[in-house]
């Protein structure tokens, strides 16, 4: 164990040497491979913003079914005895609600700015509705269901609510495919990356390499200060991918403030947490890691 200590002991230092003397190429090396890192970064960092505001909102499909206004009351509640006879036959299992419309017109007046207004009107302007909530595993009977409403009798609009909540939804799912293609291309570049600069370093140090292979050093032994040098560089770009894209929230968020306050809302862009943060960390380290193994295995097997 102490042997194992020992040398890696040695292969840090090592690396801390072959970095003191190319210290421009190597922080250029960072600066470019943050880059890189920092595109997914920021796609993700978008994502999981987005993702706890979809999630709170209900995807199961919801259908408003307004009646018509001259219709009266006697003939409004009757229209629910039609729309549970197609629940039935489309064995569809909904909930059906039915909202007076006195109820919608104090719902509205209690919750939107329009009370004034409809003050004013000197009657109730809203028709009798129905809420007809239906589980995620009728949404594909959704189309024809809503077709069929519509030709019922004493029946005005039928409108479906939850439809752009599950479009936003199907947006995150191929924000995440798209997220996933441009990290794996990014992460392709990285390594390149890499791979090309530890190769530079090989070369350059060729002459030192093969002294230390007349002395009886091991292949592992040559190795081991690159894959520390590649290590360390996919760490460094991590780390300054990660503290570039949360320095610019701070400005981003002001814009995004001044748009939300348009729609009552607090929404703001905040960092990544530790555990993702970290695991970005170790992930661009891993891909400095592996470019630098590549860059080693196939520079070294040539030259020997």
């Amino acid at each position: 164990m102490t042997i194992w200590f020992r040398e890696h002991l040695f292969a840090l230092k090592s690396a801390y040497t072959h970095l003191r003397a190319g210290t421009g190429n190597f922080l250029f090396n960072v600066l470019v491979v943050a880059i890189a890192l920092a595109l997914p970064i920021a796609g993700l960092t978008l994502i999981e913003n987005i993702k706890p505001i979809s999630s709170q909102l209900s995807i199961e499909p919801e259908i408003s079914i307004f009646v018509s206004p001259d219709t009266g009351r006697d003939s409004a509640t009757a229209v629910s005895v039609p729309i549970k006879r197609l629940l039935k036959e489309n064995a569809i299992n909904g909930k059906l609600t039915f909202i007076p419309k006195e109820k919608a017109l104090a719902a509205m007046q209690d919750s939107s700015s329009l009370a004034e207004v409809l003050s004013t009107l000197g009657g109730n302007p809203l028709p009798d509705a129905y809420i007809l909530s239906l589980s995620n595993n009728d949404a594909e009977k959704l189309d024809s269901l809503v077709e069929k409403l519509k030709s019922l009798q004493d029946v005005d609009v039928v409108q479906v609510d939850s439809a752009w909540v599950k479009r936003l939804a199907a947006l995150v799912q191929i924000l995440q495919m798209g997220l996933l293609f441009l990290a794996i291309t990014l992460g392709v570049v990285v390594i390149v990356v890499v791979f090309n600069a530890t190769r530079l370093q090989v070369i350059s140090h060729q002459a030192e390499i093969s002294v230390t292979r007349l002395l009886g050093a091991t292949n592992s032994f040559i190795h081991r200060p690159y894959y520390y040098t590649g290590a360390l560089l996919g760490l460094l770009a991590g780390a300054m991918a990660l503290g570039a894209i949360a320095a610019s929230l701070q400005p981003l968020n002001q814009a995004i403030a001044d748009f939300a306050k348009l729609y009552a809302s607090e929404f703001r862009l905040t960092p990544l947490g530790i555990i993702p943060s970290l695991a970005l960390l170790a992930f661009s380290m891993l891909l400095g890691l592996c470019g630098a193994y590549l860059s080693v295995r196939r520079q070294l097997a040539r030259a020997s």
